[in-house]
């Protein structure tokens, strides 16, 4: 009897360990399997950043096939040196602002229009996004878009500008970026603005270098910083580069922009060129960019 009991645990413990090590087997097979699936496929990276805008400039996000977001900016005034302090409110006093309309032609396509204040200038552009970044069958390290503006002064001064080409500036951007983790994104700006009639006895075309990133703090908030160096030979006199600090926070179909920026302009023909506030004086501002996206006709997934 006791030899038979032992026979039967042996056997049982034979049978348990051969289960085990076929259970082992299938699940070792059907990781490879779902490992080889995913090489066969090409998994796009999204919500590289937020919105479409870094701060001042842009991001290589794009607005999705369908869908129209409203953009509202304000600078207010530089917090310190000359021009602010208490007297001004810390430059809460005044405030300039842009309005703009961004919308998506195709997930990789968008263009959008847009009206300053300062200088009362109209902008439009379009977005292309060249390569996605992706991983799998076509892994694509990173993301590049191609954004090409042209803003147009309409401030009323005949003596400068006696014809309409001299109100036209014209802007040609490349912007590669990479999501590096869930948290952190970086991206650079190779960038060349031409400006038909500078004022500011400055080059006609100004070369820049921009690089900008963000980490995210958490699920709906992130830190961002962007700065853009101009090329020394091709510096504007007296203007510094921009820099600039912020933090987004999304909340459902708005993204609300905070910051404190040197530059008081919104498209890339002014804040490049002509920013004239500095860091170091403190001549820097705060400001606010609000994002509020509309779905106009049938219903798209959001791109960030």
């Amino acid at each position: 009897m006791k030899k038979k009991l032992i026979s039967i645990v042996i056997s049982v413990f034979i049978t348990t360990v051969s289960f085990a090590q076929d259970t082992t087997d299938i699940s070792k097979l059907l990781e490879a399997q779902l490992k080889a699936e995913d090489q066969n496929k090409t998994r796009y990276i999204t919500a590289t950043f937020k919105t479409t805008r870094l701060i001042n400039g842009h991001s290589v996000e794009n607005t999705a096939k369908g869908v129209l977001d409203l953009k509202i900016d304000h600078r207010f005034d530089p917090i310190g040196g000359s021009s602010g302090g208490a007297y001004n409110f810390f430059g809460l006093d005044h405030a300039t602002m842009r309005l703009g309309f961004d919308y998506g032609l195709t997930n990789r396509l968008m263009i959008g229009i847009g009206r300053s204040a300062e200088g009362k200038i109209f902008d439009g552009f379009f977005k292309l996004k060249i390569l996605r970044q992706a991983t799998g069958k076509n892994a694509m390290p990173v993301t590049v878009s191609y954004v090409p503006t042209i803003a147009v002064i309409s401030f009323r001064n005949a003596a400068i500008y006696s014809n309409f080409s001299r109100r036209l500036n014209f802007t040609n951007q490349l912007i590669i970026g990479r999501k590096f983790t869930e948290g952190l994104s970086l991206q650079t700006m190779p960038t060349i603005v031409h400006r038909n009639y500078p004022v500011d006895n400055g080059p006609q075309n100004v070369f820049a270098i921009g690089v900008g990133g963000r980490q995210k703090l958490s699920k709906r908030t992130s830190f961002n910083v962007e700065y853009y160096y101009q090329l020394p030979a091709y510096k504007v006199p007296g203007t510094y580069n921009s820099f600039s600090v912020g933090f987004d926070i999304e909340t459902g179909s708005h993204v609300f922009q905070v910051h404190l920026t040197n530059s008081t302009g919104m498209t890339e023909s002014s804040f490049i060129p002509q920013t004239i506030h500095s860091w170091g004086k403190g001549e820097f501002s705060l400001g606010f960019n609000i994002s509020r996206v509309f779905t106009i006709g049938k219903k798209h997934n959001k791109t960030w």
